[in-house]
């Protein structure tokens, strides 16, 4: 077992803030990728709409690709 039914409790109700280790844990054992889990953290899955995490994943994706040219341009 991953974590106690507690701790998860404790995560839902934002008393609890995970470590990105335990997030990786929680999405292993889901068998989803961590950044599924960051990603939901970051939208209203109760009023978003398939645009707004269009829009948040085109963001991510643009943030990533812009820091990775950085990365290589500076080796």
């Amino acid at each position: 077992m991953v974590s106690s039914r507690t701790y998860i409790s404790n995560l839902e109700r934002g008393l609890k803030v995970p470590t990105i280790r335990k997030v990786d844990s929680l999405a292993t054992v889901l068998g989803i990728h961590p950044l599924t889990l960051l990603a939901l953290s970051y939208i209203d899955t109760r009023k978003a709409t398939e645009s707004d995490l269009r829009a948040l994943l085109t963001r991510v994706f643009d943030e990533t690709a812009g820091l990775m040219q950085e990365t290589s341009a500076s080796s």
